[in-house]
């Protein structure tokens, strides 16, 4: 009898089991399902671009004193996002204790800006497929639908993304396209986690600018190793820190 006890009492206790592991399983499940609204993309290389750089005077795309976004970038910004020398606009170190702002100049912009390869705007085939690749572009429409067809209407401008290093976690807006690619849809809109179309920059699919550069803790401006996990965020969901004191809302120009 007393071994019948002892087997009944397992049954129970795995049942038991096996009912709370069901709901906490329920549970993990809905939590990622909300989690994975915007997937994240994983180990990704992040190389650093500023306001005002000039990287090579000879390319189409090798000054930053304009974005794909806006004509007029570095007057819209409020200058050299950095210091000026006679090499020209360069950056500098950015540290906690000012909320990683640039020491020499004052933002019109935030400060905490990033690229990705996808130019809805410019690019022919990313402008004609943006409404149905682009996760938000369709909400975004909804009450204006002329805004598909407009080239001074961005659905990527602005855009929040949330990045992390390691322990670090940090926020910035879309304010270009890059780096190298501009149709990159499938690594940018994916939901596999694919690695970066261009290999150039050892294979970046990514710039930030010197503000996230010092909130992730990089080891340098185009480090092989300086790594990043990043996903899109919904403004509402961006929490309060440093990347919230100016907020870019200017549209494209």
């Amino acid at each position: 009898m007393e071994i019948l006890k002892r087997t009944s009492r397992r049954i129970i206790l795995v049942a038991i089991t096996a009912v709370a592991l069901l709901v906490v399983g329920t549970t993990v499940i809905a939590t990622s399902q909300a989690q994975q609204k915007y997937p994240w993309h994983t180990n990704i290389v992040s190389t650093t671009f500023w306001v005002g750089e000039i990287h090579d005077a000879a390319a189409s795309d090798g000054s930053q004193e304009y974005s794909t976004y806006d004509s007029r970038w570095m007057e819209s910004y409020g200058g050299c996002d950095g210091v000026r020398t006679a090499a020209g606009c360069q950056t500098e170190q950015r540290v906690a204790a000012n909320g990683y702002f640039p020491s020499s100049m004052t933002p019109r912009e935030n400060p905490f800006y990033l690229d990705l390869p996808f130019d809805d705007v410019n690019h022919p085939a990313a402008f004609a497929d943006r409404r149905s690749v682009i996760p938000w572009a369709a909400g975004d429409a909804a009450g204006n639908p002329s805004i598909t067809a407009d080239r001074n209407y961005s659905f990527m401008k602005n855009r929040w993304v949330k990045l992390r290093k390691g322990w670090s976690v940090c926020y910035g807006q879309i304010q270009d396209a890059g780096p190298a690619v501009y149709n990159d849809r499938e690594y940018v809109f994916g939901h596999d986690d694919r690695r970066p179309a261009s290999t150039e920059y050892n294979g970046a699919g990514l710039d930030v600018s010197p503000a996230l550069n010092g909130c992730l803790g990089f080891n340098g401006l185009n480090d092989k190793n300086d790594r990043v996990d990043w996903q899109f965020i919904d403004e509402a969901d961006v929490p309060d820190g440093p990347w919230k004191r100016i907020v870019t809302t200017s549209h494209v120009r």
